[in-house]
């Protein structure tokens, strides 16, 4: 019997019944645990870019690049918060003198960085 393309570039079948069944796996990849950016990252890959999630599904580099965008993303928001803060005035001082402003003013600069993040990492090709 003549060999298929695929064996002749290495595959190899196994048999299931009278099915002849490709053993294919996908490379081995650890599996790093996602935190919120990683898992936006994710879900907008699978939603508005699938050529691209499903090559690095395949190459065995998603894992990777999502923890990647996670940790870079994370840092990016903690150093704009912080940034931001000094920017605004927001000091231990308010916080001790009038809480609700502070909270005010701290939801603010977390959105606004969470905007920043959002557009700068998370939903960029």
């Amino acid at each position: 019997m003549q060999k298929s393309l695929f064996e002749q570039n290495g595959g190899s079948y196994r048999m299931v019944g009278d099915y002849r069944i490709p053993n294919i796996t996908l490379p081995a990849e650890a599996n790093k645990p996602l935190g919120v950016w990683g898992l936006k990252r994710k879900y907008y890959l699978m939603k508005h870019k699938r050529v691209q999630f499903n090559i690095m599904l395949m190459n065995g580099t998603l894992w990777t690049h999502l923890a990647e965008v996670d940790e870079q993303a994370s840092d990016m928001f903690f150093r704009l918060v912080e940034q931001m803060k000094v920017n605004d005035g927001v000091t231990e001082q308010l916080k001790a003198d009038d809480q609700i402003e502070w909270v005010a003013r701290m939801n603010n600069i977390e959105t606004r960085a969470r905007e920043v993040v959002n557009h700068e990492l998370i939903f960029t090709a």
